[in-house]
């Protein structure tokens, strides 16, 4: 059993990390903004959810004590300036934040949850944050973890980002691998196998450092991993 803090741990590709990891009996705290989030199933009891800025630390630095990982999950695909709310600074600033306080506490992994390229519509600036934030955590000195995928799709209730019918086509892309291929690296991939991915990243030393979508997609259902 090992304790894993989620950042962002209330959101899409978050609660299915927290959700995974408790099944697996782990210990799981989560910080976000919004604390706790509005579900009702048995698992969610098991985790700890802490409302707290990432951009505060000293209100959340205590969490850090005793854990063996953490999973930063925290993003955005649009920016309010006026709200402070721009990808250098949630993209980009968060990550960063969260991994020099993981550093500060002895941590033993930190893994990013970044991306392989920018969403359709979506500013440049979006992925450049990404880059960034990905460079600094690689000077970290403890163990770090980059996931990069593509477009994630959500399965069963957590439908996630895209609306249903784009959700629905995502992953009858995935489910056909003669079409999935076709995307290279921009291919479809199901939530729970980032989850699986990157709960496997913060715990084994032996995983890869670095994750690209047809490395996560390995990390499905039915794998032994």
């Amino acid at each position: 059993m090992s304790c894993i803090l989620i950042t962002g741990g209330n959101g899409f590709i978050g609660r299915q990390i927290a959700r995974r990891a408790v099944a697996d009996g782990h210990v799981v705290r989560s910080i976000a903004r919004s604390g706790r989030p509005t579900l009702t199933e048995p698992w969610v009891d098991e985790v700890d959810w802490n409302a707290a800025d990432v951009f505060e630390p000293q209100d959340w630095r205590d969490q850090l004590g005793g854990c063996d990982a953490v999973i930063h999950t925290i993003a955005n695909i649009r920016e309010s300036p006026e709200q402070g709310v721009t990808f250098e600074r949630i993209n980009g600033d968060a990550a960063i934040i969260a991994g020099l306080e993981a550093e500060r506490m002895n941590v033993e992994a930190f893994v990013f949850l970044s991306a392989v390229g920018t969403p359709p519509l979506v500013s440049e600036r979006y992925q450049a944050a990404k880059l960034r934030a990905e460079r600094a955590i690689s000077d970290l000195d403890i163990r770090t973890g980059v996931l990069k995928p593509g477009p994630v799709y959500g399965e069963g209730a957590n439908q996630g980002h895209f609306p249903y019918l784009v959700n629905r086509c995502l992953r009858a892309i995935d489910d056909h691998e003669f079409l999935a291929r076709h995307f290279g690296d921009q291919r479809p991939l199901g939530v729970t196998h980032v989850a699986r991915a990157a709960l496997r990243v913060a715990l084994d030393s032996d995983e890869p450092e670095l994750l690209m979508p047809h490395s996560i997609k390995s990390y499905s259902e039915n794998s032994s991993q």
